[in-house]
């Protein structure tokens, strides 16, 4: 018997893994030609480079070359190197960033957190290496591996794998690492030497409390330097706002505050120390100048095994700070970055720099944010600051011997300082959720007291498991509809299916008797399946009648279906509904696994055996054609399935054969479904046959299995009608056991927090 009617919204498929695969094959040396153009972006822009870009790309690299030499050589002591390798680190990646860049805006080079996590990995594996391999060589060596597996990672399109980690992950991470380096940069800011340099911050500190005795004169000189630097910082601030049409030139002389302090320092402490054989303070001393370890790194075996462990955080480091910075000011000055390429620029870059002997750079914030409001227009700005460390290098690095440690310690502190994580963050944190505000904190608390790498594996495993937690215990709503006021309801009533029990929807309608609608409010897979599984059930069990006959004999209750809790429970349990449908909403439902389709075959089974009859399932919502067709192998297509016990009043029956199903694809490209089911003897067969077009047909005339009821719909509004009937109705108040879920949301009369279903 056929009929033309289509139970299916997905009638034809979208190209599917083969024919991808196929246009992939075809367009072969076009996609090649693609992909190694989009590697070298600076071809798409470089001929149209201007006189304008130029006068605005060289201001804006000067500046931030007169910002990162200071910044280079105080970053190279926190890693526990000389002066010049901090120099080498702000050279090589600025200058090669260019053609590679997707952003204009950022300024590669050596960063504060990076040069801890660097020194914290040279001082752990220096006393586990052969002596003669020097610090710098450590360095250079972590450099070439870190930016070999960063250049593989973007070559393959992995960017993607950065987003696992959250924002409250970096910004947590971010400031702890800015505490850390502050609290370690307080004894060299004061003159006081101490034994345990590279322990956790929380003894670096305790040990400088115990030896302030020993303050001298480089204290008086870094904490000058430090009230120098917010000097400028907000007097510049206040007269920019104060005379608006000076701004740029306050801004300029705020940027400058950096290298104008430490010749200003430098200066005194040449008037300090002139003259003495053993100077009074702490200063740098000879930096070498030009290139002096130029060459291929060291990869002696054992140092690569002792490093190995140490890559991976340093490679998640460089790709977390650049591509969270990348991002930012992409979407402040309206472009878009590539973050697969923008990895890409990280690794090549890095690769390149490790034969220099520098040491690990990446994008730095303060830095990128200067350069800007300096106005760059290009990547090529970059050119013209390595041009100035290049200068500096081979003319400038005499100048530097009298440069006092404690004035580039109130440099690298000021400049931490500014990377903290602001008071409204943390506050939206907390407004957001409270989950959240405790990675950061977590984050915060590791990097700040301890060391880098555990701050960033113990919150990212924190948020790893807050994620599973939540997608493994989905919210699962019963929905009831609730009238919208407008001008024409009398004559046109429109209306929309919320939580039932929500104290916002308290004037909502449970649906019509014996029919439950249900949304899922994630993918149906197998983290979540069973959890979804039994909130279904539970919920359905205490709105409806159970209709399994109860055996006379208490010897024949089944051992784990437990008696009546209370006096009169079963006979209120009697006064429910028969349960008749069941309507799931998958308007948020984005994929069903094996493990997801078995609980819903799981569900129709419990279900059907607890009414005693045939429940009807109706699907709204539908994502797309692949979860319509997993639906159908589930058996979800038909009204009647041959797989459930139809009991006909009686469900203890067991004596007769089960029954099966068989489903197979009519064609290659899996339009159209074979059915075959198998009746309780085995010559009861019928095959029933679902064309491409949605065209049924069964083998037998008086076939059950094919009523003229679709249960895929393509709105709830549509599903839940077929589900009750046009003529239902709906009660006017919801019932009184109420699913109440711990999911919070921004209503204006918050629900309850604790998941359990409650009777009044």
């Amino acid at each position: 018997m056929a009929s033309s009617y289509s139970p299916f919204p997905f009638t034809q498929s979208r190209p599917g893994f083969r024919d991808k695969v196929k246009k992939v094959m075809i367009n072969f040396p076009t996609y090649t030609f693609q992909y190694v153009k989009s590697l070298f972006p600076i071809i798409s822009w470089l001929p149209r480079y201007n006189l304008t870009w130029f006068t605005a790309d060289l201001i804006a690299g000067l500046t931030i070359g007169a910002i990162v030499i200071p910044q280079g050589m105080a970053y190279a002591l926190i890693a526990k190197l000389t002066p010049e390798y901090g120099l080498y680190s702000s050279f090589v990646g600025v200058g090669l960033y260019c053609l590679f860049a997707t952003s204009k805006d950022v300024s590669i080079g050596p960063t504060s957190v990076m040069a801890l996590l660097i020194g914290q990995t040279i001082e752990r594996v220096r006393p586990l290496t052969k002596p003669e391999i020097k610090e710098y060589e450590i360095a250079a060596t972590l450099t070439l591996f870190a930016g070999l597996l960063s250049g593989m990672i973007g070559i393959f399109r992995l960017g993607v794998l950065v987003e696992l980690i959250p924002g409250p992950v970096i910004a947590g991470f971010a400031t702890g690492s800015s505490i850390n380096i502050a609290i370690t940069q307080i004894p060299q800011l004061m003159g006081i030497s101490i034994k345990d340099k590279e322990g956790p911050a929380y003894l670096i500190e305790k040990e400088t409390l115990t030896e302030l005795n020993e303050t001298n004169v480089d204290a008086a000189i870094g904490f000058l330097c430090l009230f120098y630097l917010y000097l400028i910082k907000f007097g510049s601030n206040f007269l920019s706002k104060r005379y608006p049409r000076h701004e740029q030139i306050f801004f300029f002389i705020s940027i400058l505050r950096n290298i104008s302090i430490i010749i200003f320092a430098t200066f005194a402490s040449w008037l300090i120390v002139r003259g003495k054989d053993t100077p009074s303070i702490h200063i740098l001393g000879d930096v070498p100048s030009g290139f002096k370890n130029i060459g291929p790194p060291i990869t002696d075996i054992n140092l690569v095994k002792q490093i190995a462990g140490r890559i991976p955080v340093i490679v998640l480091i460089l790709i977390m700070e650049h591509i969270a910075i990348a991002k930012n000011f992409g979407k402040i000055n309206h472009y878009k970055i590539n973050p697969s390429q923008e990895i890409i620029a990280i690794g090549a870059t890095n690769v390149v720099a490790s034969f220099f002997g520098a040491f690990p750079s990446t994008g730095a914030f303060t830095r990128t944010a200067i350069k800007a409001k300096s106005g760059v227009r290009t990547p090529l700005a970059g050119i013209f600051t390595a041009l100035l460390v290049l200068l500096t290098l081979f003319y400038l690095t005499p100048a530097f011997y009298y440069i006092p440690k404690s004035a580039l310690a109130g440099v690298v502190i000021h400049a931490v300082l500014d990377v903290f994580t602001s008071y409204s963050y943390i506050v939206t944190l907390y407004k957001v959720d409270i989950r959240d505000l405790a990675i950061f904190a977590t984050a915060v608390f590791f990097a700040a007291l301890f060391d880098v790498e555990n701050s960033v594996y113990v919150s990212t495993a924190l948020a790893l498991l807050i994620l599973i937690v939540r997608f493994a215990t989905p919210r699962v709503e019963s929905l009831g509809r609730l009238s919208i006021p407008h001008p024409n309801s009398a004559n046109n009533p429109k209306y929309a299916f919320v939580p039932l029990g929500h104290p916002s929807f308290s004037l909502a309608m449970a649906p019509p008797d014996g029919v439950i609608i249900f949304r899922f409010e994630e993918a149906l897979t197998y983290p979540n399946s069973s959890y979804v599984d039994e909130k279904v059930i539970d919920y359905i069990k205490s709105h409806t009648r159970n209709c399994r006959r109860r055996p006379e004999k208490k010897g024949d209750l089944p051992w784990n279906e437990p008696p009546p809790k209370k006096p009169g429970e079963e006979t209120y349990n009697q006064k429910l509904p028969r349960l008749r449908a069941i309507v799931f909403d998958f308007s948020a439902v984005s994929f069903i696994d094996s493990t997801g389709l078995q609980a819903l075959m799981d569900i129709r089974k419990e279900l059907n055996n607890y009414a005693a009859q045939a429940v009807e399932y109706h699907f709204a919502n539908i994502l797309d054609e692949k979860i319509q067709d997993i639906l159908v192998v589930g058996g979800f297509s038909v009204l009647k399935e041959p797989e459930e016990i139809a009991i006909n009043g009686n469900i203890n029956e067991q004596d007769e054969k089960h029954q099966g199903v068989e489903i197979r694809k009519l064609d290659e490209k899996g339009n159209g479904v074979e059915i075959k089911n198998i009746g309780r003897k085995e010559k009861e067969v019928e095959i029933i046959r679902i064309e491409a077009d949605g065209t049924t047909k069964s083998s037998n005339p008086n076939s059950n299995n094919l009523r003229q009821k679709t249960l895929f719909h393509l709105t709830l509004e549509e599903a839940v009608s077929a589900a009750a009937g046009e003529d239902a109705v709906w009660p006017q108040t919801h019932p009184k056991g109420i699913l109440i879920t711990s999911y919070k949301r921004p209503h204006s009369n918050p629900r309850p927090e604790f998941s359990r279903v409650f009777f009044p």
